[in-house]
């Protein structure tokens, strides 16, 4: 490959890895290293390292990545992330978007629901085959709360379709998910599932 032809490929995969970040706000190295074909643990890191003026980034388990103030400006991010203790409910959603293919149209944080009928604001919703998604991360959340968005879910399930997807931290969770959920169509996956 002559120089010219692999600083364009090193710069176009630079974009796509910040279009990423900008897309799911934060992401783990390995996270990335899957989305974006970068092979070795090795070679991931020194990727991401050759990134750092674009990447801020902290330990929490492995490395997590987010864009900095260069990386914001570089592809129009308005969303200003900082280090959170908050991020592992991000790497779970993050973990389902990968699982089922980086779809097109998902979205993070959307209003999800029917007037006149109920709303809930979704962890992240996509299409796939005509069929909405609705994604709920449980990771910190108390069944009480979670027990109010499935009560909101069941009311809406009565007069549209559509399939909710939960990922949460236990499996003894999943199976209290999976008893409130009864009658829905629902999937419950653990974090252990992916990892």
């Amino acid at each position: 490959m002559i120089p010219m032809e692999r600083s364009l490929k090193r710069e176009q995969r630079e974009e796509n890895i910040l279009l990423s970040l900008r897309k799911l706000d934060y992401l783990s190295r390995s996270q990335l290293q899957t989305l974006h074909g970068l092979g070795s643990d090795r070679n991931a890191r020194k990727v991401l390292q050759s990134m750092e003026e674009y990447l801020s980034s902290f330990r929490d388990g492995e490395k997590i990545y987010y864009l900095n103030k260069a990386g914001r400006e570089r592809v129009q991010c308005r969303k200003l992330r900082k280090k959170t203790t908050q991020v592992r409910h991000y790497i779970m959603r993050n973990d389902l978007y990968i699982a089922f293919g980086n779809p097109f149209s998902w979205k993070n944080e959307v209003k999800f629901g029917i007037e006149d009928v109920a709303f809930v604001i979704a962890d992240a919703v996509f299409e796939r085959d005509g069929i909405y998604h609705a994604v709920e991360v449980d990771h910190t959340q108390k069944m009480s709360k979670n027990r109010t968005k499935i009560e909101k879910y069941r009311k809406l399930s009565k007069v549209t379709s559509f399939k909710l997807i939960w990922i949460t931290t236990t499996d003894y969770r999943r199976k209290q998910l999976l008893k409130m959920c009864e009658g829905l169509d629902v999937t419950v996956f653990t974090a252990a599932d992916f990892h």
